[in-house]
Order: structure tokens, then C-alpha cells, then sequence
């Protein structure tokens, strides 16, 4: 067999040239006759500035796999969604894409309805996917796969992350702080490729102004030892030389150094070097393709034929489309190593539900035995910033599988690599923090919705010291209002009402699949409630109360979502009562969704629910923690009868908290003015 640097660089030659002919043909991708006008797209669309490093780490990554011990797992992470290209190539190289898209077969007409198909390719896109290998990165979006590498790579003593990382997107926050992040992370064992091609999309990049001891300081500065600073030159020498380096990194690591790897190559390495007069390699405008025209321009039609031809297709498909000799040995040696989802599946608890925890009186009491508890399981892990003794749960700091870290962005991604792998866990953090998530969350739920996508547990939020208790900088519930804005059925918004209930949704959250669970509860203790309908709001998602509510259909139906406003609801009640002579009936809600469309929203009332909890006629009073938009977009006019919501608005500024509320008309008075006020319309309407 030949050595390692014939193989790697006919895989890697391969990759390009299947990438390139996705850019841009339509017909004659082997280029068994002279390029014409008709064998091109009119107008190529896609990246191009990324693909030559990406192909050549993902190359020898692939190639070291097939090195490694059957049982070592080295896992390539996909920083650039750009980079998808890549990925497709060599699924379609390897045989994996025909496994999910069996028109794509690994031989010539495979290659023409791929490269047809291409950017929208059959549900797949253009962009890094989790059905294929090296797509196990949920994000889709720059700076979250060093960290997503992370959390992948805890407690796994046999698997390597690999994140190939643009040097763009070691300008993010959260790169940037990942770097760091190691430190508390031991055991881990991750080996980052720095992808330095000199550019961002559109300017130089801050690495690529750096040489390569400045390059080395960069690293060893952020605690790492980078051993190797790599200078690719496109040759089958530098293949060999890479290699052995990569080979040496990846023991190096295994044995829990922390080592990086700079890949240098320039920004569209291999295509065409200017088009029309404009210098195009190494510059920005390689970052997309950079023969926009190649049917009407006979220029770039020549351009594009030469670039082709660059990458010896006949010496690497056969005339059907097959891979021949070094490329069909290069593929037989290569291993395209995926996660495993070791820990997905968890022993059957045999308890009916989580209620049977029993009572409890704190939130640091309910949360500290739910997470006591699944840490027990095994395959767990609890993320916070610098937060956990201010949010009452300072008794789990020193729990081997316990990480705080003072950036949010990057426990998300911890969080994601560890569920990645089929494991368990929880971001637990202020509510006024929790909208720095969101586009890594939004990117994560788009990436979970894809045809093929493992699997997976649940992405786990526990948001606690919320506004109502805090200060004026302190109070932002946007985290939830946005994600219910997606209407995505994979988000739950979880409002308990005292830590009984807490601990309800928070064991519900941390058992479930498939979703985004956002649990809301407050720190301080508001209030213990009566245990007897928690049975039905944990199935059901919401309960009438009995002990707030009268006989017969009710004139008014006040419902509850939220720890706070149960307790002012409670207190309220008694007030509505005596000063308007109505009969009132209180609801209280577990999960914000029931309040949706059951079309959108799996939990959705009917209008025959809302008529069985809310009754026929009533008018309604909506009480929750967050945004009012939040409750009017999920009932989306469907309560035909007077209704409204008091919830969060911003204040004009620092208030005392008892000012806030009566600001906001959360309180008894508030309430029944509230109540006034509906029952008057529901008069007129009547």
C-alpha cells in the first residue's frame, strides 16, 4: 500500500475537486469531454475560501482515525457551516451519503445529481449537517464548536475532539474564552486545528496578522503547549510531514497534554489565482466562488475547466464514477468516527412521576435533591457561572460533576457536546443572562429539526433570580419570550409555582428527549401550594385549583404561571371575591405552552379545553413572570371573551421592588383592578 502521504493526498484531491464541481456543474463532472457552456450552472452559489484547509484537516483526520486503536475515537468538529461542502464531498466519496440520500451512489451519476442538486441538496442544504460525519456540532452559527468540542470529550477517556476552528472564529467570545475554559475542564481531551487562511468573510483576521511564534505565544498564553506551527504548501511532502505531526499531537493529547495545531494555507488555496484583472487568491473574494459567470464567460469557463483538471480526476475516478487505486486505498483506510451516545439510554425509573418526591419547602432544597439524584444515574453534568451559592445551590459547588464558568455562551456549548454524546445535564443561571443563549439555542433547535439528526436528550435551562426579586439591570425575560416566538413543539417553558412543583419540572426536563426545556423558578421561597393536582399538571401540563376556586362555571378565570404570581393570586383572591361578587376560578399552569395552538404546540388546548379549564364564558386573567407578548402570541386570539395579561414590563428605572410591583399591578389591588376591569367588559359584551 502506499504510504500515508499518497493516500492523504489523493483523499484530499478528491474532496476538492467533488466540492468544486458541486460549485459549479451540472453535467460532465468527470470531465470525460472538453467543458462547454451547457455542462455549467448559469449562476454557482456557495463558499469556496474554506474548503482547501478544511478538506485537508478533515483528510488527515480521517486517515489518523484508521491509525488509532479500534476502540480510541478521534471526532472532527465543524467550526465553519460554510464548510459543508466538505462534508458532503466526502460523504458522497465514502458511501455515507447514499446511506441517507440514495440517489447520491459514490460513482458518476451520484456526483451529477449532487452537484445538480447542489446548494439544496434534498433536505440536507449547503451547510454542515448532523447526519453526516463530522457534523455532530448542533450549532450553525461562528464561535461555539471549540467549546461544543469540550463538553463532548468530558468523562470520555478514549475519544479525541478534533474542532477545526477559523481563525476568524477565535475573534468570538466564545472561542476566545474556550481557550481558557480548559483549565477546568481535566480529562478532556481535545486537540484544536486553528484553520489560519488570513481572513475573516470580508477583512483580515486578527490570527492571520500573527507569524508563527506569535502564533505559539497565542496559545501558550491561554495554558497550551503548541507544539506545532504548520506552514501547508500544497505538496505530497507537506502531506507527510503534517501527518506525523497530527499523529504526534494526537498522542500527546491522549495522554491529556493540551496541544494545538495552526494550520496555515491560504484563502482559496488551488482556485483560480485572479478573474477579470482582480486578484482573487488570498483575498476576500475567495470567500465565496469566485467564477460567478463561467457559462456566458469563456474566460472563466477555461478557468474553471484548468481548475478542474488540477486535481487529476482520472487519476482518481474510474470511467463510471469509481474511485480507483490510491483514492480507493485511501478510503478503505480511513475511519469516519462519530459520537456514540453511550449514555442515552437510562435504566426505566420505576416511579409513577417526579411528584412523588414529596413536599418541599426551598428552592435549594427541590433542586439539590432532583440534581442529586440524576447525578446518581451517572452520565451527568451540572453548568453555571459564578452563581450557584447565590442561587441557594452552593452545597454542589465541589461535585466532581459540577463546572462553573463566568460565560454563558460557553456552558451552552459544554452542555450541547455532552448531550452530543447521549448524555444528561443542566445550564443553571440568572434569567436576566439567559438571552446571550439565544442564537446559540435558535441554531441548535434548527440543526435538531433535520431529517437524520441523532436522537438526543434534552437541551436543560434552570433560570432563576428573575426581575421581580432584583435589581433594575437584573430584569430581562426575553430568553423565553423569543424561543416561544420560533414556535418550535421541542420548547417547553416550565413556570412552577413553588419548589414542589420545581422539582416536578425540573426531574420531568432532565428525563426527557428531543426538547428545549426552559424552567423558570425563583431562588427565594414564595409560597408552598396544595400537592393535590401536581399529578395532572405534570401530564397535562396545567390543573384547576380547587382551593382557589368556586363552584360552577366561574365569571372569571385567573390563571397562574409562575411562582410569584401563584403566591399573589393566593393572596388576592379572597380581595376579588369580597369587592366584586363574582365567582372565580383559578388555573395554574406548569408549562406556558398549553396556552398554544395544539397545531404547533404538543401540550396546545383545544377549544374544548380552554372551555373545560377556563369555562364557557369567563373572562380570563392571565398572571406570569415574563413578557405579556409571550402569553398573547401563544393564545393568538384564540380566547374570544374579554382577557388580559399582567406581566413583566420595563421599568423607568431602579425601583424598590414592592414600588415595581404595584408599578406593574402585581398585587392584590392590581389584580382586582384588573378584575374590574374584565368584568365590566365581559358586561358590555354580554
Amino acid at each position: 500500500m502506499p504510504d500515508v502521504a499518497a493516500l492523504a493526498d489523493a483523499l484530499w484531491r478528491a474532496t476538492m475537486y467533488a466540492s468544486v464541481s458541486q460549485l459549479h456543474l451540472r453535467e460532465n463532472v468527470l470531465l470525460s469531454e472538453p467543458l462547454a457552456p451547457e455542462h455549467v450552472k448559469h449562476r454557482p452559489s456557495g463558499h469556496w475560501g474554506t474548503v482547501p484547509g478544511t478538506a485537508w484537516a478533515l483528510t488527515h483526520i480521517a486517515l489518523a482515525a484508521g491509525r488509532m486503536l479500534p476502540e480510541r475515537e478521534v471526532v472532527p468538529v465543524l467550526g465553519a457551516g460554510h464548510a459543508g461542502i466538505v462534508q458532503l464531498s466526502m460523504a458522497w466519496l465514502s458511501g455515507e451519503l447514499r446511506m441517507v440520500r440514495p440517489q447520491f451512489a459514490p460513482d458518476a451519476g451520484g456526483l451529477t445529481r449532487l452537484s445538480q442538486a447542489f446548494p439544496d441538496v434534498d433536505g440536507l442544504g449547503a451547510e454542515v449537517n448532523p447526519a453526516l460525519w463530522a457534523g455532530d456540532y448542533l450549532g450553525g452559527r461562528l464561535g461555539g464548536a471549540f467549546a461544543f468540542a469540550q463538553g463532548a470529550a468530558l468523562d470520555a477517556p478514549d475519544r479525541v475532539l478534533v474542532p477545526v476552528v477559523g481563525d476568524g472564529e477565535c475573534e468570538t467570545p466564545t472561542t476566545a474564552a474556550s481557550w481558557l475554559a480548559m483549565g477546568v475542564l481535566p480529562g478532556a481531551k481535545v486537540l484544536p486545528i486553528i484553520h489560519v487562511n488570513g481572513f475573516r468573510m470580508g477583512s483580515r483576521s486578527l490570527l492571520g496578522t500573527m507569524n508563527d511564534d506569535q502564533l505559539r505565544a497565542y496559545a501558550a498564553g491561554h495554558g497550551w503547549d503548541a507544539e506545532v506551527v504548520h506552514v501547508v504548501n500544497g505538496s505530497v511532502a507537506e502531506h507527510e510531514v503534517f501527518h506525523q505531526a497530527f499523529l504526534e499531537s494526537l498522542d500527546a493529547t491522549s495522554r491529556s497534554r493540551r496541544v494545538a495545531i495552526f494550520l496555515r494555507c491560504t484563502k482559496g488555496w488551488g482556485g483560480p489565482e485572479a478573474v477579470d484583472g482582480r486578484r482573487i487568491l488570498g483575498t476576500p473574494r475567495a470567500h465565496k466562488t469566485p467564477l460567478a459567470l463561467p457559462a456566458p464567460d469563456r474566460g472563466q469557463l477555461e478557468s474553471l475547466e484548468q481548475w478542474l483538471a488540477s486535481y487529476q480526476p482520472r487519476d482518481l475516478f474510474g470511467p463510471d464514477g469509481r474511485p480507483l487505486d490510491r483514492l480507493a486505498q485511501a478510503l478503505e483506510a480511513a475511519r469516519w468516527c462519530r459520537l456514540r451516545t453511550t449514555h442515552a439510554d437510562r435504566v426505566a425509573d420505576e416511579r409513577e412521576a417526579a411528584y412523588c418526591y414529596g413536599d418541599f419547602g426551598t428552592f435549594a432544597g427541590a433542586v439539590t435533591t432532583v440534581i442529586r439524584d440524576h447525578a446518581a444515574e451517572g452520565g451527568f453534568q451540572l453548568f453555571s457561572p459564578d452563581e450557584l451559592a447565590s442561587n441557594r445551590l452552593g452545597g454542589l459547588a465541589e461535585e466532581p460533576w459540577v463546572r462553573e464558568l463566568l460565560a454563558e455562551e460557553v456552558l451552552l456549548e459544554w452542555l450541547a457536546g455532552w448531550n452530543a454524546s447521549g448524555r444528561r445535564g443542566v445550564v443553571v443561571s440568572y434569567e436576566a443572562f439567559a438571552p446571550l443563549l439565544m442564537s446559540g439555542l435558535a441554531a441548535h433547535l434548527k440543526q435538531r429539526r433535520l431529517a437524520g439528526t441523532p436522537a438526543l436528550p434534552s437541551l436543560n435551562l434552570l433560570l432563576t433570580s428573575y426581575g421581580w426579586h432584583n435589581v433594575f439591570t437584573h430584569g430581562d425575560p426575553s430568553l423565553a419570550t423569543a424561543l416561544l416566538a420560533m414556535g418550535d413543539p421541542a420548547v417547553r417553558v416550565l413556570t412552577p409555582a413553588d419548589p414542589t412543583r420545581t422539582a416536578v419540572a425540573l426531574d420531568e426536563a432532565l428525563r426527557s428527549d428531543g426538547r428545549l426545556n426552559v424552567v423558570v423558578a425563583g431562588k427565594h421561597t414564595t409560597g408552598v401550594h396544595p400537592t393535590a393536582t401536581i399529578s395532572e399538571e405534570h401530564t397535562r401540563g396545567l390543573a384547576i385549583w380547587p382551593h382557589l376556586s368556586d363552584e360552577g362555571e366561574p365569571d372569571l378565570t385567573i390563571v397562574t404561571a409562575g411562582d410569584l404570581p401563584a403566591t399573589i393570586v393566593t393572596e388576592a383572591i379572597p380581595l376579588i371575591r369580597r369587592t366584586r361578587g363574582c365567582r372565580v376560578r383559578t388555573v395554574n399552569l406548569l408549562d406556558l405552552t398549553v396556552l398554544g395552538d395544539p397545531v404547533i404546540w404538543p401540550r396546545g388546548l383545544s377549544d374544548a379545553d380552554i372551555d373545560y379549564f377556563f369555562g364557557a364564558h369567563a373572562a380570563v386573567l392571565v398572571v406570569t413572570l415574563g413578557h405579556p407578548a409571550a402569553v398573547w402570541g401563544l393564545l393568538a386570539g384564540r380566547l374570544r371573551r374579554p382577557t388580559e395579561v399582567i406581566g413583566w414590563q420595563e421599568p423607568t428605572g431602579p425601583m424598590p421592588q414592592e414600588q415595581l410591583a404595584d408599578t406593574l399591578g402585581l398585587t392584590p389591588a392590581g389584580l382586582d383592578q384588573a378584575a374590574a376591569r374584565l368584568l365590566m367588559a365581559h358586561e358590555v359584551a354580554a
